[in-house]
């Protein structure tokens, strides 16, 4: 009897099953071109909705997004982090062992509490890195030179030499560790626009309401995987050639400097302690200790003389080293000549027996954008303006950017203010923008100082450096300033 019941029901149930298959089938159908019609028309889900959009994470948008992830006002914020570097996705990707690599920062202390602040300073002290308390700057002429030491100036340090892919590595790992909803777009941006009012409702009549009013004052933001993101703020810390400050339309002045730089990691028999750096006919040479032995070169001079040191033979390159730390080019600096002092405590520079790295060359230039913010779009970093390499300054100035935007952020969410609103904006520039272009005309006033090789002008050089090594007032605020402490190079 039972048999009898299944035998008659079974063909029912392969007909409802039919039909509802049916009924699947076009309602998958319609969800599949509402969700196309969605993409076409800019309304896909909303998990494509973000607050901020930094575009680029190298060094200064991954120390933006720690310092977002690390504030209590804006750590709940919703971030995109837009950058097609494979490295983004290798996390502790730092080798016990490997040779150092010849991309170095030296950060100031101040960087190093912003690090400290985000957590991401314990991820640097597991890598190689140096602390450097002394550091001598003397000219080819050997009439002037000064030495700072942090103990003669109050200071515990003056600062650490770090590669920059530890850097990146441990802004990574600090992120990581954080509680904050972030998404990585492995992808380039394409275009950008500016939505001034909410897009359109569905064809059905039926208005996506919280989507609409998100993204009524927000930018849009395409990528180059064919996905389009929104923002209420775009942050451009994309570097020097910015694809953001092209899209917002920014100008920007500068020039080129006619030089090259030429950089690379060198092995000493002992350890190097202090940072050097001299002063020669065609630019300045920098020793920088990096740990274990090693040191970085950054050598500055024209183009024509980079690229024959970056070709020549390793014996030969490490000769031109020594030499231009050394005796080439003129004598040591020695005591009386510009009067007596009261102590001369010049040295000469360890000795480079090997180099350790490819030698990297390319050109240097001043750029510095006319304005920082538009509306729901900001620049920091080198997108905002790129210096001469001569006295390590670039990176750090695009820390104290990050630091600045996230306490601007955090601020205008305390007030209830939209954090693409350019009023908010502006109060980051208005800070920001002085103190680099103050840094930008220090560094350039040193760069054509030493572009000039004739005899008085050589002599007041080295009245200047002498200056500087005798008068202690003078010494102790030149450090302040460059070491981040104090933010303008007066008597404060």
């Amino acid at each position: 009897m039972m048999r009898v019941k299944i035998d008659r029901l079974y063909p029912r149930y392969l007909a409802r099953k039919a039909v509802a298959n049916t009924i699947l089938k076009r309602d998958f159908s319609n969800e599949a071109l509402s969700r196309e019609h969605k993409l076409k028309s800019g309304l896909a889900s909303n998990g494509d909705q973000h607050d901020i959009a930094i575009v680029g994470g190298g060094m200064v948008g991954m120390a933006l997004a720690c310092a977002l992830a690390s504030t209590p006002l804006t750590r709940h914020l919703n971030v995109a982090i837009i950058d097609s570097n494979p490295a983004l996705g290798r996390i502790g990707g730092i080798k016990k062992g490997e040779l150092p690599d010849p991309r170095v920062s030296a950060i100031t202390p101040a960087t190093i509490s912003f690090f400290k602040d985000v957590g991401a300073w314990q991820y640097i002290q597991e890598n190689r890195h140096a602390i450097f308390d002394k550091m001598q700057v003397w000219d080819y002429t050997g009439l002037g030179y000064t030495r700072y030491n942090a103990k003669g100036v109050g200071k515990e340090m003056l600062g650490c030499v770090v590669e920059n892919k530890v850097l990146h590595s441990s802004l990574l790992s600090c992120l990581k560790d954080k509680d904050f909803h972030k998404t990585i777009y492995p992808s380039r941006l394409t275009s950008m626009d500016m939505l001034s009012r909410p897009p359109a409702k569905e064809l059905d009549g039926n208005s996506c309401e919280s989507t609409l009013h998100s993204r009524g004052n927000s930018a849009k933001l395409d990528l180059s995987d064919g996905n389009s993101i929104y923002a209420k703020l775009v942050v451009g810390a994309d570097g020097g050639q910015s694809r953001v400050r092209e899209l917002a339309g920014i100008q920007t002045t500068g020039w080129k400097y006619s030089q090259n730089a030429v950089i690379c990691t060198v092995e000493h028999t002992t350890e190097n302690l202090c940072a050097w750096q001299r002063f020669l006919p065609s630019g300045p040479i920098a020793l920088l200790p990096i740990g274990d032995n090693f040191s970085n070169i950054v050598w500055t001079m024209s183009p024509t003389e980079a690229l024959d040191r970056k070709t020549m033979s390793e014996d030969n390159f490490v000769r031109e080293v020594n030499k231009a730390l050394d005796y080439g080019y003129g004598p040591h600096p020695k005591p009386g000549l510009l009067g007596k002092y009261e102590e001369f405590c010049w040295e000469v520079p360890p000795k480079v027996v090997k180099v350790a790295s490819e030698r990297m060359m390319f050109p240097l230039s001043l750029m510095h954008a006319k304005k920082y913010a538009s509306n729901h779009v900001v620049l920091i970093g080198d997108a905002a303006h790129t210096v001469h390499p001569l006295a390590g300054q670039g990176v750090n100035l695009g820390y104290e950017d990050a630091a600045a935007l996230t306490k601007v952020i955090a601020d205008g969410i305390a007030m209830g203010t939209d954090i693409g609103e350019l009023s908010l904006l502006k109060k980051f520039e208005s800070e920001r923008k002085p103190a680099n272009i103050m840094m930008m005309a220090i560094l350039d006033s040193f760069q054509k100082a030493y572009s000039i090789d004739l005899g008085p002008f050589n002599v007041l050089r080295a009245a200047a450096f002498n200056a500087v090594q005798r008068f202690s007032p003078l010494k102790k605020h030149i450090v302040r300033y460059a070491t981040g402490e104090q933010k303008w190079p007066l008597f404060t």
